[in-house]
Order: structure tokens, then sequence, then C-alpha cells
């Protein structure tokens, strides 16, 4: 796994589906917007601190509105909250300690801050007051852990006091009520207090119902794999009749990777296992991000594409555009378009270069490969090969960020069934391993494990992270040939 991607399998694994899963999702998005909001008044105050005392540590010759600041707030909402999630700073408040939380803060603070003077450099924005960007660093910096200790002591005394803790019944076998209390941890220990256990194998369901009006509980855990299903079902039946909720940890189906959730198919009620991202509103953001971002990405580019198809045109005969039949979401054929970096004969010559091939499993790869035109090879170093493919995007068979799509042949030709989990999730023009070197990787396992580290941790802020990083790979033209 590259050690990139830490903090966003630590975020997946913080997800814990058994225990609050909803709740926790909620509040993770409500913390990260919460911090969005306070960055901003950081940068707010820093302002109005320069403002009052005058203080000028550049050439700046006059004090500028606050409306002068508004670039640097768009920059600040959105990627304020993914670089602290990528520092680790939402991981287990409760297990670490201020000085820890200080250095992930100001770590993703001081990115922040580069963001912003790499955005005026490369888009020509004025930066208008380098010492608000310091007052910005320190204030946010300060305000973003002093919100998270508060939380963290808060919900140390909520734990410590058992009032404030919402009142659970676990029940089910003995065996693995105890096992399901051993994977507790100190966030969810904060949120429940266990006040009673019964083992509905042996013990009646009078004495669920009675441990319900005693101790007025509006939830039971049921731990119950191993429990005939005749008496689970009773348990049920009887919270149902209290209004009180029934919550059945769904391990007795052992999976590796997908992960359970509820849902219902007409009016039959489902328990399904996912090992691809829920549809949500996150989701549904990204196929907006996609549609603008490639209607952007045209009218931006439009020049450059005309360059460049003047070039082929002129440089090579044969036709502009290459296309080429490749393997969609959930193996889905497509029909996506480059502009043509080879000549005409491409396909036919390849079989006599099979044995010169660079990349391990079923993909084809090769440098300095004689098939491509003079101008193709700056194409692809520069990536404007693959611009025409955001019509595939507005046509909604790609995404901006995806794992890259293969040729049909060469997704016919996996020899691990467990390779075709990269086509879950619709394909896009940059990925992990576009980052991660492109052509540098060598191995297909690697290049497959980079797709699945992505398909597995999957969120908004991993597909904003990878355009970010994008850019500079593109521009230094990083791993490309």
């Amino acid at each position: 796994m590259p050690a990139s991607l830490g903090p966003l399998t630590a975020r997946r694994n913080r997800r814990n589906p058994v225990v609050l899963g909803q709740s926790q999702e909620i509040n993770a998005q409500f913390n990260q917007l919460t911090d969005a909001i306070l960055l901003v008044g950081a940068l707010a105050l820093g302002y109005e601190v320069r403002r009052e005392l005058g203080i000028r540590i550049d050439s700046v010759p006059s004090l500028e509105p606050i409306g002068a600041f508004l670039w640097w707030i768009v920059l600040v909402i959105p990627f304020g909250p993914l670089l602290l999630d990528l520092q680790r700073f939402y991981d287990h408040p409760l297990r670490k300690n201020a000085w820890k939380s200080i250095k992930q803060a100001g770590m993703a603070l001081l990115w922040l801050a580069i963001l912003i003077c790499g955005s005026a450099f490369f888009f020509r924005l004025y930066l208008q007051s380098r010492s608000v960007l310091v007052l910005f660093f320190i204030f946010g910096t300060a305000i973003i852990v002093i919100k998270e200790r508060s939380i963290a002591a808060y919900l140390r005394r909520r734990s410590a006091r058992s009032e404030h803790r919402e009142k659970v019944i676990l029940a089910g076998s003995f065996e693995e009520i105890c096992t399901f209390r051993e994977r507790l941890n100190n966030e969810q220990n904060a949120e429940v207090e266990i006040v009673q256990t019964i083992d509905i194998a042996v013990s009646p369901i009078s004495e669920l119902v009675r441990s319900l009006h005693e101790y007025s509980v509006g939830r039971v855990i049921f731990s119950a794999a191993r429990t005939e299903l005749g008496r689970v079902e009773e348990a049920v039946a009887a919270c149902e009749l209290e209004g009180v909720e029934a919550w059945l940890i769904a391990d007795f189906i052992r999976t590796s990777i997908a992960r359970p959730a509820f849902d219902v198919f007409g009016s039959q009620p489902m328990l399904v296992f996912r090992s691809t991202p829920d549809r949500s509103w996150a989701l549904e953001s990204k196929r907006a991000v996609d549609i603008v971002g490639a209607l952007l990405g045209l009218i931006f580019c439009s020049p450059i594409m005309l360059a460049a198809a003047i070039g082929i045109k002129l440089t090579s005969p044969g036709p502009i555009l290459f296309s080429q039949m490749r393997s969609g979401r959930h193996g889905e054929p497509f029909r996506m378009f480059k502009f043509r970096s080879m000549y005409t004969d491409a396909e036919q010559r390849k079989q006599e270069l099979e044995a010169f091939n660079q990349m391990s499993g079923p993909v084809f790869k090769l440098d300095n490969d004689p098939r491509v035109t003079p101008i193709g090879r700056w194409l692809r170093k520069s990536s404007i090969d693959e611009l025409p493919q955001l019509w595939n995007v507005l046509a909604g068979q790609m995404s901006l960020v995806g794992p890259r799509p293969l040729p049909t042949y060469e997704v016919d030709n996996f020899e691990d069934p467990s390779q075709r989990r990269r086509l879950s999730v619709k394909p896009g023009i940059t990925c992990l391993w576009q980052i991660s070197g492109r052509n540098e990787v060598r191995d297909f396992d690697s290049w497959v494990k980079l797709d699945l580290e992505y398909v597995d941790n999957w969120s908004i802020w991993l597909d904003l992270w990878i355009l970010l990083r994008t850019v500079p790979v593109v521009l230094m033209a990083h791993g490309a040939k």
C-alpha cells in the first residue's frame, strides 16, 4: 500500500459498521464541515488582527478589504478538511495527546498555505498579504486543535458518567457477547453503556422484556450467529412490540472486503454486502464534479486540443482520433477516444513486439515503442493524448478519477478473478496509478493493488486529492513516456 494512502485507509477502518455506523458517518461529516467553517473564521481573524495592528511583513502598500481574500476561502473550505484527514487528524481523538494533534493540524495547514501560494503562482492570482497567511496558519492551527481537544475531553467526561451514554442491552450467546465487548473501542464505549447481557439461547424471552422495562433502553444489539434462528426471531419480535430498536450483528457470513448494509427490494428486507462505495450524496456529487470538470476541461483545453489535432494531421497520415473498445464498469464495453499517438499499423505490428513486453500480466507496455509517432511521444509525455476522454466523461462512460480502462481483450485475459474487482467502479482519466509513476509501475499486480486501494477507500476527498496530485505529475511529466 502506498504510504500516501494510510490516512484514507484509516478513515475506512474507523467506519465500523457494527456499532453506530451511520451516526459515526454523520458525525465525521459534521466535524469536517465545522472545521471548514472554523478555518474560514481563522482567516477572517488573521485579516482583522493584521488590520488592527497594521502588521506588515510584505510589500503590500495598503490594507485590502476582506473581499480580496474570497479566492482563499474557495480553497480553504474543501481542502482544509481534506488535508486534515490526510494527516490522520480525525483518527481516534481519545487515543492521542495534544502534541500529536498540534503536529497533525500544523502540517495540514502548512500544506494548505503551500496550496494557496501555489494557486497564486500557477493561476496568476494576487497573493494579497503574506502576513495574513502566517496569522491564518497560527490561528487556524490553534482553533482546530482547541476544538478537537475540547471534544475529546467532553467524550472522556461522558464516558466516565454513564448517565450521558445510551443504554443498550446485549443479547445472544455468551461467547459471542464476550467477543463483541472485546471489540468495542474507546469511542464506542463513550457512546453506549451496556446495562445487561442476556443469553437468549438459555434464558426466556420474558427476561429480555423485563430488562427493557427495568433499564428503559431504546436498543438491543444481538450477537447471535450461533443461536437458533427461531429464538432470535422471537426476541426481535419482542423488541418490535416494545418499540425498541433491534440491531443484529451481520457477521454470520464471513467476508474479507464486502461491508454489510440493509436495504429493501420491493417489500422484501435485504442484507446487502457491498465491496464498492454505497450510493450516497458523495457518490452523486462525484458525477456532478465529473460533468463540471469535463466541461471546463473542454473549454479551457480547446486551444491545446486544436493544436494537437493540427499537429497530428500534418505529421503522419491517418485519423486524428484513435478509438478502441475498453471495459467500463462491470466490464461493459464502450468506445474510448484518444488523440492518435501511433502509426496506423500499430495494432498489426503489436504481435511482433509481444516478446519485448515490459509489463507483467495481460497488459502490454513498451518503452520507446517504435509504433509511436514523433509528435505522439510528446502527446503521451504531456498526457494531451488523453484529453478527448473528457467526452467519455460527459457521456457517463468514464469519470475524471477511477481505474484506467483497459482494452476488452486484456480484461478477457485476466488470470486472477479478483482482478476484475477493479471493474466494480467507473473507469477514470486519472487514478492512483497515474500519480504513482505510471509507466514506472512494471508489475500488473501492483497496478491492480493501487486500483483496489482506490475502490476500497473511495471518498470525494480522495478524488479531489488525486486530481490535485495529478496537476504537478502532468506538468512535470513524472513517469510518462
